[in-house]
C-alpha cells in the first residue's frame, strides 16, 4: 500500500511536548477532504476569537481550558467533545497545559 492510505500515530499524547511558553501544532493528515493537526497550550495561552470556513471537531486529550463557541463559553477537560459549524466564532484559553486534536472538514470538491 502506498504510504498515504493510512496515517498511525502510536500515541499521541506522546507526539511532542508541550512548549513551557507558547503554541505548538502539527499537521497529522491533510487533503482535499481533511486537516488533522494536533496542537499543545502552555499554562496561560489563547487564540483569540475567529473563524473557519469548514466544519470542525475539537477532542481534547489533555489539560483544562475555556472555550468560547459564540456567545457561550465552555469548560473542557481530558475527554471533551466539541462540534462547530462553519463560520462560528470560536477562541481557545488554557487553564493548564493543554493538548487537543482539531479536524476540520472540508466540502467535497467534486460536489460543487
Amino acid at each position: 500500500m502506498p504510504d498515504n492510505d493510512y496515517t498511525f500515530v502510536p500515541d499521541l499524547l506522546q507526539e511532542f511536548a508541550i512548549p513551557e511558553n507558547g503554541i505548538i501544532s502539527r499537521v497529522l493528515h491533510k487533503d482535499e477532504r481533511l486537516n488533522i493537526t494536533l496542537f499543545g497550550f502552555s499554562m496561560g495561552q489563547e487564540l483569540s476569537t475567529h473563524s473557519a470556513p469548514t466544519p470542525a471537531l475539537i477532542y481534547v486529550l489533555e489539560g483544562d481550558a475555556e472555550i468560547d463557541l459564540g456567545s457561550d463559553t465552555v469548560q473542557v477537560k481530558p475527554g471533551s467533545f466539541i462540534r462547530m459549524a462553519p463560520l462560528l466564532p470560536h477562541a481557545v484559553r488554557a487553564n493548564t497545559p493543554l493538548r487537543m486534536l482539531l479536524v476540520q472538514v472540508k466540502e467535497n470538491p467534486r460536489q460543487k
